[in-house]
């Protein structure tokens, strides 16, 4: 790679490195690969946690209240019935839906996970003191507070649903153009990036290749992203915007601009300042 081209991919001083929405979305990046070399079922976890403090009273209140697609939640539900740690009950006050319990067996699986959700947050947030594990699950617990109280404390619950939080924001914001929030940092990477190879690309956004490629696929289909030769390696490609794709630059920019502004309005400026030194504190 040319040292002009690797100077511009470790550089994190950019607009879109600054942004508490890249810093969630590598900080749950990291989670969910911890979570899967754990082979702990996160999801698993949040659905027994709140069964554990009351009954639900139907798969859509638990799915709303946790953030959860509803078709997702019911295979996560059935996996839970199968095991033994759920049970769906008729419910007299409606008889179309099911209140969901959690059964004795379901609260001892909850026992290990806790132990092992407990474990993560531990590590994930090793380089905090105290009072910061503090401040920033007070404010994680703010941010989210619009998709109705949190009754789990974890961290890294807590990580993943401001996540979320923030890419249902995009997604509505982006809608109109065909775009998704997980298209937010590479529009404007490749804006300042190319022409240049995927794995470049890659580096600059902190992702694997393979999920490059994934998004990459996506957007060369609706023609926001060309492939051309690399001049550097006739082998591989190299990836640039279309000209409709520099177009949806302001919007994805707008866009982008809009999650930080709800995000201010929440904490303040000087919160969301904080939370990103926190969450820059968090990253390997």
């Amino acid at each position: 790679m040319p040292e002009e081209a690797r100077n511009v991919v470790d550089d994190e001083s950019g607009p879109l490195h600054a942004t508490t929405g890249h810093l969630l979305r590598r900080v749950f990046t990291a989670i969910a690969a911890h979570a899967l070399q754990d082979g702990s079922q996160a999801r698993e976890f949040v659905v027994l946690d709140i069964l554990a403090d009351e009954d639900a009273p139907s798969q859509q209140d638990l799915a709303h209240r946790l953030g959860i697609n509803r078709t997702i939640m019911v295979r996560l539900l059935d996996r839970l019935q199968e095991a033994g740690h759920v049970v769906r009950t008729r419910n007299p006050a409606n008889r179309r839906t099911y209140v969901l319990s959690l059964t004795e067996a379901g609260r001892t699986a909850l026992d290990d996970m806790r132990h092992a959700v407990a474990y993560r947050d531990a590590r994930l947030t090793s380089a905090l003191t105290t009072p910061e594990r503090q401040r920033l699950t007070a404010m994680l617990t703010k941010l989210v507070a619009d998709d109705g109280p949190s009754a789990i404390h974890s961290i890294e619950h807590l990580i993943t649903q401001a996540h979320y939080r923030l890419r249902r924001i995009g997604d509505r914001q982006l809608a109109t153009y065909g775009l998704r929030t997980r298209h937010f940092a590479l529009l404007p990477a490749l804006d300042r990036l190319g022409p240049c190879p995927q794995e470049q690309l890659a580096r600059y956004l902190h992702l694997t290749e393979p999920a490059t490629a994934s998004l990459i696929e996506e957007l060369v289909r609706v023609d926001i992203v060309s492939r051309g030769q690399d001049p550097h390696d006739r082998r591989r490609y190299a990836l640039q915007l279309t000209d409709l794709g520099r177009a949806r630059i302001p919007a994805v920019r707008e866009a982008l601009e809009c999650v930080e502004r709800d995000i201010d309005d929440i904490l303040g400026r000087d919160g969301s300042q904080e939370l990103r030194t926190l969450l820059t504190r968090l990253l390997p």
